[in-house]
């Protein structure tokens, strides 16, 4: 039975995209190459409330590519996977090709 978590308010839950290791030709890459700190947006809470009662919703969508702070977020563990969750305002910013 596979799970799915809907974030609250206004959290967002990120899964870590991981850099290759190699190029597709087969190159070992250095661990000291500069790597973006991403990830892809699994799941959206459906925002907050401010003080007046109105819903601000969350700038985000499921699918979106978002640069992520160094430190902060909570680890989460579904299904032997690991994801992360924020805040809406944690997220720096969206990646567009």
């Amino acid at each position: 039975m596979a799970k799915r978590l809907i974030p609250s308010f206004n959290r967002i839950l990120v899964e870590k995209l991981i850099p290759p290791s190699k190029t597709n030709s087969g190159i070992l890459l250095p661990e000291k190459t500069p790597k973006l700190n991403s990830g892809k947006v699994v799941a959206v809470g459906p925002g907050a409330r401010d003080r007046d009662g109105k819903h601000i919703p969350v700038n985000l969508k499921e699918g979106d590519t978002v640069l992520l702070p160094e430190y902060g977020g909570t680890e989460v563990k579904l299904a032997e996977k690991e994801y992360h969750l924020y805040r809406d305002d944690d997220i720096l910013g969206a990646l567009h090709d």
